[in-house]
């Protein structure tokens, strides 16, 4: 297992470990028992998305295309020009 990526956010790290499985990667998300210990346990870093080290490569690029991903022209709100709101 290698861990390939470390989500902001739980929010995040359940997106992308959703996206990851159903691209049939095997993903695990690492640290997610540790949230209940903010406030006590450093913000960054707690959270990590694990994949099998056969799977990492093509998980590393599902995911950099996930965060190179633009709005199409004309879906984004005027409020927010070039940020893709879900």
């Amino acid at each position: 297992m290698q861990r390939i990526y470390d989500p902001e956010n739980l929010l995040e790290a359940e997106v992308l470990l959703g996206m990851l499985g159903n691209e049939g990667v095997d993903a695990h998300l690492v640290g997610r028992d540790l949230m209940g210990g903010i406030g006590e346990l450093p913000l960054q870093g707690l959270l990590g998305l694990a994949v099998p080290d056969d799977q990492a490569e093509y998980a590393r690029q599902l995911i950099a295309a996930y965060n190179a991903a633009q709005p199409l022209p004309g879906d984004e709100p005027e409020s927010f020009p070039g940020i893709l709101i879900c």
